[in-house]
């Protein structure tokens, strides 16, 4: 939990960087808040402590908003889901601060900043969802698409594209990738859940899952197949 103090700590901990004034204007006109918040958090000393421990109760709101959402009908629970809210804001801070000169000024500087603590939240609640779950990671479960999908009554042109992608799964994909997509697609395992449990990153699982899909599309078009029910016809 990031108290007031720690904040400060924070802030402390990633430098700010000394610019002119003029080269911290982002690309469309600022709000004369959102001008503050970057002046005072690009600032040194007491000016910046000061931001970031305003800035950490605007995450905070924010995140404890998402958690409770995200919770609804589960209080009995208040203390564990406040202290995931404060985790998740101090993340976010964390990360606001490192990313500051991103920021583009495309919108209020306190919405941008927002999203940063609404998906940290979010992360942290699947993560919370799924902490007494086991992740299946069995690939051989992919041959049950076609049985369990297919009943008698629908096409056969969908009967046979979905064994061929099963086909393909199983002998186009490696382990690990047929791993990654059987959770993720079959199974529903949030993808930073996954990455978790992996030890791994989101960033690499979506390297994964995007080859992965690769590999199924060039299998698929040489057997003539298309995966899209409604392809473009735009040339």
């Amino acid at each position: 939990m990031l108290t007031p103090g720690a904040a400060g700590s924070v802030a402390r901990a990633i430098p700010g960087p000394v610019l002119d004034p003029a080269a911290i204007r982002p690309l469309s006109a600022p709000d004369d808040d959102t001008v503050e918040w970057l002046r005072a958090l690009r600032a040194q000393g007491h000016d910046r402590e000061e931001a970031t421990t305003r800035l950490h109760g605007l995450l905070l709101r924010a995140a404890r908003f998402e958690v409770n959402r995200r919770a609804a009908g589960r209080r009995g629970e208040r203390r564990e889901l406040d202290d995931l809210a404060h985790h998740a804001a101090a993340d976010a801070l964390v990360a606001v601060l490192a990313k500051l000169d991103t920021f583009r000024g495309e919108s209020r500087f306190t919405t941008w900043a927002y999203k940063f603590a609404l998906l940290e939240a979010g992360v942290k609640m699947r993560r919370r969802a799924w902490q007494d779950r086991e992740v299946p990671l069995e690939p051989e479960r992919w041959e049950l698409l076609a049985d369990r999908a297919i009943a008698p009554e629908r096409e056969v042109e969908l009967a046979e594209l979905l064994a061929a992608v099963r086909d393909a799964v199983a002998g186009e994909l490696t382990a690990h990738q047929r791993a990654v997509l059987v959770a993720v697609t079959l199974d529903g395992v949030p993808i930073d859940v996954l990455a978790e449990r992996l030890g791994s990153t989101r960033g690499a699982l979506y390297k994964t899952l995007h080859d992965a899909r690769r590999k199924l599309r060039r299998a698929l078009a040489a057997q003539g197949l298309h995966p899209d029910p409604h392809p473009s016809t735009a040339s």
